[in-house]
């Protein structure tokens, strides 16, 4: 497993938050599933916070269903992602999954405001999508920041694997 830092330029010099956090790298062929945003038009690697005394294989697990409907078999935790953001530190944990079941979504009412969807997209097109964090530099810091981890996230699977 190799492990990686993101370092943002709004940094403090030191962090006093941490939120850590799984995500789950399904594959089907060569589609990759992602979960879509419709009213931001943000796309994301499936996963989000690990709640207290969750493991993060259990955290992506429960957060593939809920955004997908997918149940997955955590594989192999291929990477960890620390980005420095201001005062918090963000621990991202990868896993390259397979589908083992289908289960049903459960989003959140703010998911469902933003019409969280997961669709399958082919991975080169997501990592070509990916690729142009740096577009949202002067106008939407978040999206920046979303698709500088999942860009590294991929360009980091497609070499491990």
């Amino acid at each position: 497993m190799k492990e990686l830092n993101i370092l943002g330029a709004n940094r403090f010099e030191a962090y006093s938050k941490t939120r850590a956090g799984s995500r789950a790298v399904i594959l089907r062929g060569e589609d990759i599933l992602l979960s879509h945003e419709k009213t931001t038009d943000v796309w994301m690697i499936p996963g989000g916070g690990q709640e207290k005394d969750e493991t993060p294989e259990a955290c992506c697990v429960r957060e593939a269903e809920e955004e997908t409907g997918c149940i997955v078999r955590p594989m192999e935790h291929f990477l960890t992602l620390n980005e420095y953001y201001e005062e918090y530190r963000y621990i991202t944990n990868y896993f390259s999954c397979e589908v083992a079941g289908q289960g049903r979504l459960h989003l959140t009412e703010a998911e469902m405001r933003r019409g969280l969807t997961p669709v399958w997209l082919p991975l080169q097109e997501a990592i070509a999508l990916f690729s142009r964090h740096q577009d949202y530099a002067d106008t939407f810091e978040e999206k920046r920041g979303i698709y500088l981890r999942e860009y590294t996230a991929l360009c980091e699977y497609l070499e491990w694997r």
